[in-house]
């Protein structure tokens, strides 16, 4: 065995599990760099999960229950659209399906995207339509000071990034489904980061579908840092429930 992990439950996806791209990050961790993250369980939230590790890929898992699997990449393959300002992301955020119709958020309690989280909560991301980039969806993001590495300074924990970035995709790759409650649940993402964000820093989220495949779907996703640079990007494999 190689420790543990545990997914606190303010970081829930579903209200009995992990938010996906939290709890790929947190395992990420352990790797180091890029890496594909592929999770066939819900991550099960307040309780020790041991780490096995063979050679550079890592096991999760709950008792005897295989809840993840994690490998290094060398980097992820996607190409991140032309990003949109901050303000610009602020206006495709305040038309988001998820502000005008929270009702109809099938996961209301997702850390990330998450309509039914308080501010200072949750992170409260919700990406919608960029006008005139079609297909593309933006929302903006400030992160607070509850999400600051352990480390200190004012970085915050790249799990965050993956969060959002796991959360952007979706809704972004997904967003016409998403609002006419067809849910879908994550089952791979592959993510860098590759610069790092701070406590306060106005950065946009970006996500979009990449290709579908019967139940599943492809998406693609990036943060931008307030400077323009991307400092984090994935791309992530959805399944359709049945």
């Amino acid at each position: 065995m190689s420790g543990t992990v545990v997914v606190d439950r303010r970081f829930c996806g579903p209200s009995d599990s992990g938010n996906g791209g939290y709890s790929c990050g947190v395992i990420a961790r352990n790797i180091g760099g890029p890496a594909e993250v592929t999770l066939r369980q819900p991550p099960p939230l307040d309780q020790p999960l041991a780490l096995e590790r063979d050679g550079d890929e890592l096991r999760v898992f709950d008792g005897e229950t295989l809840v993840a699997e994690a490998r290094p990449v060398d980097t992820v393959a996607v190409d991140v659209p032309e990003p949109v300002s901050f303000a610009d992301a602020g206006t495709a955020g305040a038309g988001s399906w998820i502000a005008t119709s929270p009702e109809d958020h099938p996961f209301p309690t997702c850390f990330v995207c998450g309509p039914g989280r308080a501010v200072g909560d949750g992170l409260r991301v919700f990406v919608g339509p960029v006008g005139g980039r079609a297909e593309l969806y933006a929302a903006p993001w400030v992160p607070d000071a509850s999400l600051r590495a352990p480390e200190g300074d004012d970085q915050i924990a790249p799990e965050f990034v993956w969060a959002t970035l796991d959360c952007a995709g979706g809704i972004g790759g997904l967003y016409d489904a998403f609002a006419a409650r067809i849910p879908h649940v994550l089952g791979r993402l592959t993510a860098e980061v590759r610069g790092s964000v701070v406590v306060g820093e106005r950065c946009v989220a970006l996500g979009w579908q990449l290709g579908a495949d019967g139940r599943k779907v492809e998406t693609g996703s990036a943060v931008v840092g307030a400077g323009g640079e991307v400092v984090g990007r994935a791309r992530a494999t959805w399944i359709r429930l049945q």
